[in-house]
């Protein structure tokens, strides 16, 4: 067995709870020991919350039950508020630190007990506010001219849902809200790239029961990406399969003149196989295509081959402050909505879901209703 999953685990761990170490010193430091935090059991019950995170998920891959999806759901939670207090603590330090040079103030220590409240007040309603923001989806609408498209495509609609992450957080009510949205909104078609499940062992057959409910005139269609791959497809893909979700797994089908291509998140990371596949399909001498790729990377293949629109999701747009902005630094304006790259489209969702803390700051949770021109 490789031992970098283990190294990687020991790591992530380790800065977790450097970071736990960090928020509660600058708690004691700025605020004294008359804060909450400078009671031996409450900091303990800190570091238990922050090392229980990686635990949680992992023995959510193998174990479902109630206890498993309640430990992990409070770990997930925490490890938001902790992303918080930790740029909480850095402010406190920062700021006392601007102070000192500025000499704005005599005695800046004076000013602790006021810095600790205040930003680590901030923090609190940072993350209680990505609470409420994560579980509000909205409906992005968007139109989009494709080439070559057949003329009974001109004026319907597809609804893109990615990024669902059903599992240990978004239990099957879940999947009902999105059926009632696409149902509201009356598509003719449903796209799911990627990330339907968040990896977990669960039972993929309720999850997804509610789909069962959904008539759209030409189905709905879905590729794997990098979660769906954690769960194992061979668990998934029978579940699918029964709830009427049509699996694209390197194929292609054609439906109503318009090409729909999906292509597994494994496959789309190698190169070569990814563009030996679209290569074969000689899509440049047919009509509209569109691509089902979680990822929105690989553009230049896609592009080469012919496809005319590539559908992503994966970087949840950065999710929650500051990954928000590291992900910017990754996907650049790929990360988010739609963009042109040479002859082709690409468009990136926000994803309706989350993984981790479920929280959105910075972002919006999305359902997107585009139509075609």
């Amino acid at each position: 067995m490789k031992a970098w999953p283990f190294v990687g685990i020991a790591l992530m761990q380790t800065l977790l709870l450097l970071s736990q170490s960090f928020i509660n010193h600058t708690w004691i430091v700025f605020y004294g020991t008359a804060g909450l935090l400078a009671a031996p059991a409450l900091r303990i019950g800190c570091y238990f919350l922050t090392g229980s995170f990686v635990f949680a998920a992992l023995l959510g891959f193998y174990v479902s039950n109630p206890l498993v999806r309640l430990i992990y759901r409070i770990a997930a939670v925490w490890l938001g508020f902790l992303n918080f207090f930790f740029f909480a603590a850095c402010l406190c330090r920062l700021s006392e630190l601007a102070l000192k040079v500025s000499g704005l103030a005599l005695h800046p220590a004076n000013y602790r007990p006021a810095l600790a409240e205040s930003f680590y007040s901030l923090a609190i309603a940072a993350s209680v506010y990505g609470l409420f923001n994560a579980r509000w989806i909205r409906v992005r609408r968007v139109s989009v001219k494709l080439p070559n498209l057949p003329e009974c495509w001109r004026g319907r609609t597809a609804l893109l849902a990615s990024d669902l992450h059903l599992g240990n957080i978004n239990v099957a009510s879940f999947s009902r809200r999105i059926v009632r949205l696409a149902a509201r909104l009356e598509p003719s078609i449903l796209f799911i790239p990627g990330d339907l499940f968040d990896g977990s062992k669960a039972d993929a057959d309720e999850l997804i029961a509610p789909f069962k409910q959904l008539s759209l005139t030409f189905g709905t269609y879905f590729s794997a990406g990098n979660h769906d791959e954690f769960g194992s497809a061979a668990h998934y893909g029978p579940a699918l399969l029964r709830s009427g979700i049509h699996v694209l797994e390197n194929e292609r089908v054609v439906v109503d003149g318009l090409q729909i291509i999906g292509v597994p998140y494994g496959h789309s990371t190698a190169p070569i196989r990814l563009r030996t596949f679209l290569e074969s399909l000689n899509l440049s001498q047919g009509k509209a295509s569109i691509l089902l790729n979680h990822v929105p990377n690989r553009l230049a293949i896609a592009e080469q081959a012919g496809v005319s629109l590539q559908l992503c999701g994966h970087t949840h747009g950065g999710q929650i402050f500051p990954f928000t902005w590291l992900t910017r630094r990754v996907f650049g304006k790929f990360t988010l909505g739609l963009q042109q790259y040479g002859a082709m489209q690409v468009f990136t969702s926000s994803g309706a879901g989350t993984w981790g803390p479920p929280m959105r700051v910075g972002t919006n949770p999305e359902v997107v209703l585009l139509r075609f021109e």
